[in-house]
């Protein structure tokens, strides 16, 4: 029984790890002396600083075949024979720096980022080669606790071929990711919780059932904290390819509004009547709208202060807010909410736009 069980591991693994990538991140020395400079002219008391001295520790920084600094990168993997490739987003972020992809076979190639996903830790590559390997896609949907999941990753350097297994421990998991190295971080929903170790080596690379499809994007781990990795449901990625196929872009809706998820402690703050919803509110950020000018919100006549109570019949609450329900549906969607206004409680309903970044 379990030979069987480290078999089935075993052949996942055969079958998975070509298709897995590296991917390196790079960029001109003169665009990083650049973002220095910009950063330290920007910082209240900058300590005095000289251009030979930049330039003296980016020469000393190491370099690819074409002259750039290398500043690291992730895992990534093939999902078409034409060279799509599935990551992260934090692993792409900087639209200043350059991209390559090292296939299993040592192959190196120029990557193009055909898109990153403005809500979930997912990007979309694209690398100009044919006849590769590819993982093919599962379902997240019906992954159960207790299941058999293998994190595989493929990151240069000491990451290389990077593989660990465990079990589903977790669904629809909320965390808040930092996601690049300035600190930025994310609130990214609805994960799978694994006890697989989630590391530099294979984030951005395939969670796969031991059916060998894959059925997350290894995305996070938490700092501090023994056995607890996250990956994106990878039915967020498949809606994302066929966005990229059908439009060139990721598509994602949106309402066009600023709220707070109602729990006890805002009900007593802004004196409401009920203690779950989503508070439509504007927390006094200079030039932040409650309600965006010439979106769905403002079209369907919602205002500030307005809580809305459900959505297509869904009550909203901390466990599943707004932006879950909404995540479910396209561009074009028709919705309908429930709003509560001044004690009365009335319908509306819209359409749901593109999500526009700014």
């Amino acid at each position: 029984m379990a030979q069987d069980y480290e078999n089935a591991i075993i052949k996942t693994v055969k079958i998975v790890l070509p298709a897995v990538v590296s991917i390196a991140v790079a960029k001109e020395e003169k665009v990083i002396e650049e973002e220095i400079f910009s950063r330290i002219f920007r910082a209240p008391g900058y300590a005095p600083i000289y251009p030979e001295d930049i330039e003296s520790e980016i020469k000393k920084a190491p370099h690819d075949e074409k002259g750039r600094v290398q500043l690291g990168g992730g895992s990534g993997f093939l999902v078409s024979e034409d060279g799509l490739v599935l990551t992260n987003k934090h692993v792409v972020m900087d639209a200043n720096a350059s991209y390559s992809v090292m296939a299993s076979d040592g192959k190196s190639y120029e990557a193009v980022v055909l898109a990153r996903d403005p809500i979930n830790d997912i990007a979309i590559l694209k690398i100009p080669a044919k006849n590769l390997p590819a993982v093919k896609l599962g379902s997240s949907e019906n992954i159960e606790l207790g299941q058999t999941v293998v994190a595989i990753g493929n990151a240069l350097g000491q990451f290389q071929n990077s593989v660990s297994t465990g079990i589903v421990s977790g669904l629809s998991r909320l965390i808040t990711a930092t996601t690049d190295f300035s600190g930025h971080q994310e609130r990214l929903r609805g994960l799978i919780q694994t006890d697989a170790a989630i590391n530099p080596g294979n984030s951005g690379g395939p969670l796969v059932a031991l059916n060998g499809k894959a059925v997350g994007i290894n995305s996070a781990i938490v700092f501090g904290a023994q056995n607890i990795g996250f990956a994106i449901p990878i039915e967020r990625a498949k809606q994302a390819l066929e966005e990229i196929k059908k439009y060139g872009r990721i598509r994602r809706p949106f309402l066009g509004i600023r709220y707070l998820i109602l729990n006890p402690g805002l009900k007593a703050r802004f004196h409401l009547p009920l203690e779950k919803g989503a508070l439509i509110v504007n927390e006094g950020v200079p030039g932040d709208e409650a309600v965006i000018a010439g979106s769905p919100a403002e079209k369907a006549g919602l205002k500030e202060f307005d809580v809305i109570v459900s959505c297509n019949q869904k009550p909203i609450t901390e466990k599943e807010t707004l932006e879950d329900i909404l995540s479910e549906f396209q561009v074009g969607d028709k919705i309908s909410i429930r709003v509560l206004r001044q004690g009365k409680e009335f319908d509306a309903e819209f359409i749901l736009q593109e999500f526009k970044s700014v």
